[in-house]
């Protein structure tokens, strides 16, 4: 009877929960489409949030200087995955809070092998994975379509965060040798 009751009280502890993290630098407003894409995804898998996962959602609200300590409240919170919903600093304060949990980056940024957040992406090294929008080769392309879609164009405003080494690489690698060219 005493094994019985120690059978029907494991039955009863049930699956783990699982925590995950959830940084983003915008608001939750911006951020609703990405975040209600993740839970869709996790709940094709049969995670569910309430039920067998957690999100613990960090929102800087544009405020950059409050990522890292946002991404330290996530380490804190013990969760065990982090998924990192933006650029370079957002990519970079997780980095900075944790050595050991897993960080997953989606949506924006620049190169991560390039930035430092990873080795190769091949193989990235590491507790970093993630997707990468590598489409800064394409800035001269962007270029060349406006300069035809707008014939007689002479000068382009380029708006770029000079604080983000991939906006940069892209403007003196890509657009600036481009517009050189377009130019004669």
């Amino acid at each position: 009877m005493l094994l019985a009751a120690a059978v029907i009280a494991e039955a009863q502890q049930g699956k783990k929960i699982w925590r995950i993290g959830y940084l983003s630098g915008t608001t939750p407003a911006v951020d609703a489409p990405r975040s209600e894409a993740i839970r869709l995804a996790l709940r094709q898998f049969g995670y569910n949030e309430g039920q067998n996962i957690v999100i613990e959602y960090r929102h800087a609200e544009g405020k950059s200087d409050r990522l890292p300590l946002l991404a330290a409240e996530l380490v804190r919170l013990n969760v065990d995955l982090i998924i990192v919903a933006g650029g370079d600093r957002t990519i970079r304060s997780a980095i900075n809070a944790t050595k050991t949990i897993p960080i997953v980056m989606i949506g924006s940024g620049s190169d991560p092998v390039e930035a430092g957040f990873v080795s190769s992406l091949a193989r990235p090294g590491g507790n970093i994975t993630g997707l990468t929008n590598l489409s800064t080769e394409l800035g001269g392309k962007r270029l060349e379509i406006f300069k035809d879609a707008f014939g007689k164009l002479s000068r382009v405003a380029v708006l770029y965060d000079p604080a983000t080494p991939g906006h940069v690489r892209e403007l003196e690698k890509e657009i600036i040798p481009a517009a050189r060219l377009l130019k004669n």
